[in-house]
């Protein structure tokens, strides 16, 4: 867990605040004033990766950036579980404490399974949904399409788990994150300094402190998360009947980007999608410029 005051050289200015409500100290930021836009994270960032995209957004809506349960500057309990199921219902705890409504979800990698079962739970709460190398993971997507399980990352995440490799990387992110971050497709080196190395490095100073890092990955190799992506199947249409919109780095090596593309086409066939050629996985880091542009544009379009 970050010192709340910590800053990185002054790379992450935002005012710490806390919420308790899911019975852990979760971190996150709130910025300016507006319609609402929650900023959600993936494997193995926090906030910090939407840095750049926070002050723009907050010019003209409330933007609120939480950390995970395990990441960032929120606590990282050991009696708790790692789940899809558990960082929704933390997610869900955080907006009825804040009485959010709404609510347009910016969702990167996990935060497209946990942004879309809060959505298809609270469908009343939430109004847009921007999908930026992630998936909701409800669309039917074609045989002969790369399926995730089949991504380098997937493939590596298998391959070592057997041998305990996959668990000392990721139980190490403190050490390790960077080699993490390239598996998962990590494109625009040219951001690494020895502050942004320290602010991912951060949050996993020891075994204990990675268990997150580590659980996200396997709670969808080993499809622990099927049984809840179930449950709301029941209610696709009160999602797809939400306006979307995919953004998608075409370097991911984390979910195919076929896949992505086919799973979004599926449930809204006419929605826009837009392909961005050289930009990988984490594409706050590639493009955030292009990435706040869209998605000014994406709520103008959608009033």
């Amino acid at each position: 867990m970050i010192s709340s005051t910590e800053t990185f050289n002054g790379t992450w200015p935002y005012k710490p605040r806390f919420c308790s409500a899911a019975g852990f100290q979760q971190h996150y930021v709130d910025e300016g004033e507006g319609e609402i836009i929650i900023c959600l994270h993936g494997e193995p960032t926090w906030g910090y990766l939407y840095r750049n995209m926070i002050e723009p957004l907050s010019k003209d809506y409330r933007v609120i950036v939480p950390d995970h349960m395990g990441f960032g500057k929120s606590e990282t309990p050991t009696n708790r579980d790692y789940t899809l199921k558990t960082h929704t219902e933390n997610l869900s705890a955080l907006i009825d404490h804040l009485g959010l409504n709404s609510i347009t979800l910016v969702m990167q990698d996990w935060g497209g399974p946990i942004g879309t079962a809060f959505a298809i739970r609270n469908p009343e709460r939430v109004s847009r949904l921007v999908y930026m190398n992630t998936l909701a993971g409800y669309g039917e997507v074609p045989k002969e399409v790369t399926r995730i399980r089949d991504s380098e990352w997937f493939t590596w995440i298998g391959e070592g788990l057997e041998t305990g490799r996959t668990e000392a990387v990721l139980r190490n992110a403190g050490s390790t994150v960077l080699s993490i971050m390239k598996r998962l497709g990590f494109s625009n080196t040219n951001v690494i300094n020895d502050t942004w190395i320290e602010a991912y490095s951060a949050p996993f100073p020891d075994y204990e402190s990675s268990i997150g890092a580590y659980e996200f990955p396997i709670d969808a190799y080993l499809g622990r998360i099927a049984d809840y992506v179930i449950e709301g199947a029941s209610d696709l249409k009160n999602l797809t009947s939400k306006p979307a919109i995919l953004i998608e780095g075409l370097e991911d090596k984390a979910i195919p980007p076929e896949f992505a593309i086919a799973d979004f086409k599926s449930l809204w066939p006419s929605s826009p999608v837009i392909e961005l050629e050289g930009v990988g996985h984490f594409c706050q880091e590639d493009v955030p410029r292009i990435l706040v542009a869209c998605i000014q544009q994406f709520m103008q379009s959608n009033r």
